[in-house]
Parts: structure tokens; sequence; C-alpha cells
């Protein structure tokens, strides 16, 4: 399903906004009575924003509480969007939505943006002479207080430490795309729920993977927009864009840019871009991800589509799978890095399935999950990772766990990194385990990755959804020799591809294995017995 079937047609269709009480007519009138900071002239609050605040406001229960308590939206880059979010919360500090002693947070993942955020909020204060006589401003701490009601805002950024304990009344925050982990999100959320009549908004870009908090977000929005989740607390505003949608055509421009048609961002320069972008791949990335806020992969030169990718996502049952030619693959870590066994049979009809063990170590778990930026202790809860006991893989684990598996099916091989394995290989083997190197080099990999892509893009790949490894393939960046060749490689130092080596390795063996046909122009047997490729 295309992701503007959750577009927000009600900013622009005149539809009425119930506003029984007035209190929508009554943050229109605050917000417009502000002063721009740069102009001096009254704040702009164009039709499709006022008819935002319209819809967050009005809206009421018959004993005037507000119905939405969660807003997320979604808009791309030069939309004004902090400057709006901005102005919300001075509507908080000092206009009618003020409560006694209210904490209104702007949050941002860095000093820099938390910063920008506050400036526009003083910048507000500082144009009107009115506002700056109730109000005192502490610039050193990015705070502005309401010297009657205490009111007081302030901008925050990732310490999330810091903001324990607090009870705010609104939250602005503000460019989660760019969040690297979920703490400051997750601390400021709980403390919206120790009150009545709080809000959440939520502005931001569209960002890269689904392995972050933005994601998670924006896609419980999309639910809640296409009407698959019920939720009358949450106010949906995504202007996305579907990702086949042809990125050069001005007319996607305008309907995912509210602000387009009156001036922001600049046309012209937006068609500069557009032209770079036709022959720059990665320009061209950038320009979908902050002007038409489509969904990016992590990989900025990614190794396959992930929508083609997730086409593989049915269950996989493992059970009827004990009888049929297996082959695994194993990826060994160094350090605190993941260790990955994925096993791949065939399916009969010129395709794999596939199914991963990961390995972490135990220790830490939540600090290398803030490190990498994914959700490993959910994952170890719902059994996609097995840690293991200190803070290094425990190879013996993995060495029990490979054998146990050979029990449990029909392994007619497995597969190594050599890298690290030395003394795994030397153990199985001596026990009559089919162990082989498989060496990560052009000769060996370029064909088991050209296999790997080949089932994928057929739609002959089938994964399970299995997340730690989608988030592998997600990760994977490649690279090309002068022959066409390609290699894996980490879009970022920080990403995880261990899983996808090992799938390549496993299926690569799976289409060798048990008969005439090869992908290896390059096999050797060394004077140990030992394969490798």
């Amino acid at each position: 399903m295309a992701w503007t079937d959750s577009y927000p047609a009600w900013i622009f269709d005149d539809s009425p906004i119930d506003d029984p009480f007035g209190f929508g007519e009554r943050a229109v009138k605050f917000l417009r009575a502000l002063k721009h900071p740069k102009t001096g002239k009254g704040f702009q609050l164009d039709p499709w924003q006022e008819r935002i605040v319209r819809r967050i406001y009005g809206p009421r229960k018959p004993d005037g509480t507000r119905i939405v308590k969660n807003v997320v939206m979604m808009v791309p880059r030069g939309a004004r969007k902090t400057t709006l979010g901005a102005a919300l919360g001075l509507l908080h500090t000092i206009g009618p939505e003020k409560v006694p002693g209210g904490q209104i947070i702007c949050a941002a993942y860095d000093r820099d943006q938390a910063r920008i955020a506050y400036e526009e909020a003083s910048g507000i204060v500082c144009a009107d002479k009115r506002i700056q006589s109730v109000v005192r401003m502490l610039d050193y701490r990015h705070q502005i207080i309401h010297s009657k009601s205490r009111a007081n805002l302030r901008a925050v950024s990732s310490d999330a430490a810091a903001q324990n304990g607090r009870t705010p009344s609104f939250v602005l925050f503000d460019e989660i795309h760019a969040w690297r982990d979920r703490k400051l999100y997750d601390v400021l959320r709980t403390g919206l729920s120790k009150t009545s009549g709080t809000l959440s908004v939520t502005i931001s870009q569209a960002g890269r993977g689904q392995e972050n908090v933005a994601y998670e977000i924006f896609d419980y929005a999309r639910k809640v927009a296409r009407g698959e989740i019920e939720d009358a607390g949450t106010l949906p505003i995504l202007f996305e864009t579907a990702q086949d949608a042809d990125w050069r055509d001005e007319d996607v421009w305008f309907k995912c840019n509210p602000g387009l048609a009156l001036g922001y961002p600049d046309l012209d320069a937006l068609r500069q871009e557009a032209r770079e972008a036709e022959n720059r791949p990665a320009l061209r990335e950038k320009f979908k991800n902050d002007h038409l806020n489509i969904w990016l992969d992590h990989s900025s030169d990614p190794f396959v589509d992930m929508q083609i990718y997730d086409q593989g996502s049915a269950p996989i049952d493992l059970d009827a799978l004990a009888g049929q030619p297996c082959w695994l693959g194993v990826d060994l870590s160094s350090n605190g890095d993941l260790t990955c066994i994925v096993a791949a049979w065939r399916d009969g009809k010129g395709g794999y399935i596939v199914h991963p063990w990961f390995f972490c170590p135990a220790d830490n778990l939540r600090r290398r999950a803030d490190k990498d930026g994914v959700p490993y202790p959910t994952w170890a809860e719902d059994g996609f990772i097995l840690p293991t006991e200190g803070n290094v893989v425990d190879f013996r684990y993995v060495e029990g766990t490979i054998r146990d598996l050979c029990e449990r099916f029909d392994v007619r091989e497995i597969a190594f990194d050599p890298h690290l394995a030395r003394n795994m290989l030397n153990n199985l083997l001596e026990d009559g385990f089919a162990a082989v190197e498989f060496r990560q080099g052009w000769v060996s990999m370029a064909p088991a990755i050209k296999e790997l892509e080949r089932s994928i893009l057929s739609g002959k790949f089938q994964h399970g959804g299995h997340p730690v490894l989608r988030w592998n393939f997600d990760n994977i960046a490649c690279t090309e020799d002068s022959a066409g060749n390609r290699a894996f490689n980490k879009g970022k130092s920080r990403d995880r591809i261990d899983g996808a080596v090992a799938t390549a390795m496993a299926v690569a063996r799976a289409f060798s294995g048990d008969d005439e046909r090869s992908v290896y122009s390059d096999i050797s047997e060394r004077p140990d017995g030992l394969l490798f490729f």
C-alpha cells in the first residue's frame, strides 16, 4: 500500500473542524497576535498551518478536555516546521493554553538543533515588548519563564538522565528523524502521562531505515491515518510521497510541500537540485528524502530494494524443514560485534529459504543498542538475538548451537569465514562435521552475492521477516570492481552486515552443494583436508 494513502487531505478540503468551546479560534488568534522575529510584522500563519492548529485545539470532549494528545507531523525540509513548533510552545507558555507551573519542552537530539527551536521562540518574544514585559529569559539555560504563572519553556537535547522526573505539559519533539536513540523520547513521553491535558507534537522530515524511534512513531501514525488503528488521541499529518512516485514531477513536489505554493522552500532552488540529481545518485536520494519525504533505506548505495526484499517475509515453519538438505554460513565476530549463523534450504523452485541465529554479548546490552541505534534488548526479549554471557560473544555457545542445528536439520556443509574461526573449524572437523572455509575475497564472494541477488530480485528468497537480518541487509553498501563484480561493505562504521554476509555464504553453498553446479572458478583443497573458496 502506498504511503500517500495517509495523505492529510482534510487540510485543504475546507471541511468543517469542530470547535464547540472556541479553543481552536482562541489558539489561532493568539498565534496571529505574535510578531515575526525578523520583520516585526504579524506572525505568518498560513492557511494550511491554521487548519492544523484548529484541528489540534478545537475538537473537545463534552467536559472541555482536548481530544488530541499526540500530534505526529511529517513535512519536508524548508516547510518552517520548527517555527510552527516554537510558536505552539509559546501558546502553552504565555498563551491561553498555559497552566500554572507548566513545563514546556522543545526537545532535539543535539544542542545545535535544540538551540534553533529556542531561538525561534526567543526571537518571537523579543519582537514584542508586551511579551518581554511578562517573561524572564535565561538565555544561558535556553529557558523562557512566564513571570506570573511560572510556566516555562526550555530547549533540551539528548541528555535523557537530566530530564528524568520532569512532568511536562507540552513537548515538541523536533527533527526526530535524526535521533540516534530513544532514551530522551521515552523519558519525556513517560513524563507527559503523569498529568491530564498534556500534548506532544512530533515534527520532522522523513528519515532512513526501520530500526529507529522515528520510523516507529511515523509508522504508527500511518496506521492511524489509514484507519488500521483507531486512536482519536493521535493526529497524523503526513506529507510524504510514495517510493515509486516520479521524483522529477513538480506536481509531486507541490503535493508534499504545503508551503511551496506560498514561496517556501524556493522552487528555483528545488529545480536546480533536481537537475543535478539527474546524474548524481547520492544527491537524488537526498532530494527524495529532504524534499519529497520519501522514507529511505539505510544505505545510499543499496544492495537491493528493501521493498522487494520484504516480499519474502511470510512466516517460515522450521519444523517442516527438518528433513531437507541444509547449508550453514557462519560469520564470527570480534569484540562486541554480532556473530551470525544462517541456514539455507533450497525451495525446489530455484530459490531459497533462510533463517538466522544471531549472537551478541549480554553485558551492556543497552549501551550497545545506543551505539548502533537499534533495539537489542527488545530483539533479545523476542528471541531474535541470543545474548551470551560476558562482554564478547561466547564462541563455545555458538559452536554448541551449530552442533544442535546439525542434529535438528540435515546439514550438508558448514561454511566459515576463516577469520577467527580456526579453533571452531578444527573442533568440528575432528568430530566429523563437514566444515569448510569460505574466504571473503572477490573470487568467493562475488558469485555468492550474484546468486543471492538473483534469488531476491526474482522473488525466490524467503526469510520470514526476521528483523535483525533485515537490518543487516538494509545496511549493505556495495562496491564494484572493473569486471562488474560486487562486494558488500558497511555504509557507516556502526552498521552491521554480518547476517547478510553469512546469508550469502549459505546460499552460495546451497546453490553448489550435492550436484555438479558451481558458481566458483577457484576452489582448492589444502593438505589438511579443508576446502576453501
